[in-house]
């Protein structure tokens, strides 16, 4: 009966040989710990066999130029990467950025600027008989509300006076005034009028008649400055007028 060999048993006396004994010339790799002095020499026989780190290369820091080529391996379970209160500072964050929307919203949020032609506020009446031409210097009151919580400014404000669909008088100012938030205030503009009219001249003039009023229409527009853009309120008004009396008291 044959005896077959296989290339990869092993004699028994090669397996009662230790695995661990060199091939008789006794030499083997040294390890050189970290912790040796400047001559080389170990402090201790247990550090003889550490092995050198191969990050470090057993200085004990990572060489110039090789930061950005390796690579920090951190454990799952490490804090570093389960902070806490995460949740509690995004709720707050975006708790305040909402309430910091808000607010710029509530306060910069354009309102609405109301006006109000209040009417004649006073009157000179000075006829011209030689023209039949009645001329008016009338000063009106302009009722305004700036419901904004920022104030504006009253950049122009354009009048015109008629009488029976005729322009008499017109008005052109510039710069009138600034108007504070939530205020309510008063515009007051004089406006020079002629009517050449003989009808009208004799409504004013003659006593057998006994109502002496005349009707004005006031149309007008004011342009007023709120952060930055520029807004136009179109207004109108009528006006009866006593144009016998020479002079009316303001009021």
């Amino acid at each position: 009966m044959h005896r077959i060999l296989s290339p990869f048993t092993k004699s028994d006396s090669d397996e009662r040989s230790s695995i661990l004994e060199a091939s008789g010339s006794g030499n083997y790799q040294k390890y050189i710990s970290i912790n040796s002095d400047a001559s080389g020499s170990s402090s201790s026989s247990e550090e003889t066999t550490t092995s050198i780190c191969p990050t470090c290369r057993g200085i004990g820091r990572i060489p110039r130029g090789q930061e950005k080529e390796l690579v920090a391996l951190i454990p799952y379970s490490d804090q570093r990467l389960q902070p806490r209160r995460t949740k509690l500072y995004v709720t707050v964050a975006v708790c305040t950025c909402l309430l910091v929307f808000f607010l710029v919203v509530f306060l910069l949020y354009p309102r609405s600027v109301i006006l109000d032609h209040a009417g004649v506020n006073s009157s000179h009446v000075i006829p011209d008989s030689t023209t039949s031409t009645v001329n008016l210097v009338t000063t009106n009151k302009l009722n305004i509300s700036n419901r904004n919580l920022i104030g504006i400014q009253i950049l122009s404000l354009k009048i015109e006076v008629l009488h029976i669909s005729v322009v008499v008088g017109t008005l052109n100012l510039k710069d009138v005034k600034m108007v504070g938030p939530l205020v309510n205030d008063q515009i007051f503009y004089t406006v020079k009028s002629a009517i050449q009219d003989s009808n009208t001249f004799k409504v004013c003039t003659w006593d057998q008649i006994k109502v002496h009023n005349i009707l004005l229409q006031i149309q007008g527009s004011l342009n007023f400055s709120y952060l930055g853009h520029v807004e136009q309120i179109p207004f109108d008004g009528h006006e009866y007028l006593d144009c016998k009396s020479n002079t009316t008291v303001p009021h």
